[in-house]
């Protein structure tokens, strides 16, 4: 199908407003943060080695310190294993439905892709509130492992997907879950972090862990897709993921046990 000059300068022009629009819309909702959180103070000293090692060292120290605290080890080896799959999942929502879905049109493809990602905004409000409603009556674990039994059955679901209607289905199960895992994975852990008036290295561990998980899980399923031709089979086997996490969240201990 040849793009004609018309559509192509049309395309051209949205993709400008898209670009002032998100402008304004970062411009915007900063000044509330830039308004109320503090100044802060430049030390003035500049960026060096020393920083770079000093942060190492402190995140080898918060290693030392999980091993000493049975829940927290175990819970981060759980968030570790699905976390993997979910942000995977986030970051190749829209391209398997741009390669894998049956769109009829580029017209009705970019529309389609449009839709679904404000479907996964909005529903992902209604799916945070949910997950915290779950979490209070049912406990965090209890909610994480029927969050992760939902992103389970969508791995199912997507292998099977081919229409667009089924996709907008996907994207609002995603938004459901999406918000509610990222919220509740986070509070579940600072609820186990211990006595520590140093809870910035303990997330910065969290925040390194989360991204070395992203790395290892796309590496995976590109190479999935590419040895198996499609990305079917590779959201597929993300299942085996949510699968290990829900089997390592039901080994978190209710109270923790020094010594094991």
């Amino acid at each position: 199908m040849v793009m004609s000059q018309s559509d192509g300068a049309a395309k051209m022009q949205m993709m400008r407003y898209s670009f002032i629009t998100v402008g304004i819309w970062w411009v915007l909702f900063s000044q509330y943060t830039f308004y109320y959180l503090p100044k802060g103070t430049s030390s003035g000293h500049k960026v060096t080695m020393n920083v770079v090692f000093n942060g190492l060292k402190e995140l080898q120290q918060v290693w030392k310190q999980l091993k000493q605290n049975l829940r927290l080890k175990r819970y981060l080896y759980a968030f570790f294993v699905f976390s993997m799959a979910v942000q995977t999942i986030m970051l190749v929502a829209v391209y398997f439905g741009e390669e894998e879905i049956a769109w009829g049109s580029d017209g009705e493809k970019t529309t389609g892709l449009i839709v679904s990602i404000l479907v996964i905004q909005l529903v992902a409000i209604a799916g945070a509130i949910l997950t915290s409603m779950a979490s209070k009556k049912f406990g965090n674990i209890k909610a994480l492992i029927g969050v992760n039994f939902i992103w389970m059955s969508l791995c199912f679901y997507a292998y099977f997907m081919e229409t667009p209607v089924q996709f907008y289905i996907a994207a609002g199960i995603v938004g459901l879950v999406m918000g509610g895992v990222q919220s509740l994975a986070r509070s579940t852990y600072s609820k186990f972090l211990p006595e520590t008036d140093d809870t910035t290295s303990y997330f910065s561990f969290y925040d390194v862990a989360e991204k070395i998980g992203i790395v290892i899980g796309m590496v995976i399923f590109a190479s999935i897709d590419q040895i198996t031709g499609t990305m079917r089979n590779a959201i597929l086997f993300l299942f085996i993921f949510f699968l290990f996490g829900i089997i390592l969240l039901f080994r978190v201990p209710k109270t923790n046990k020094d010594n094991f």
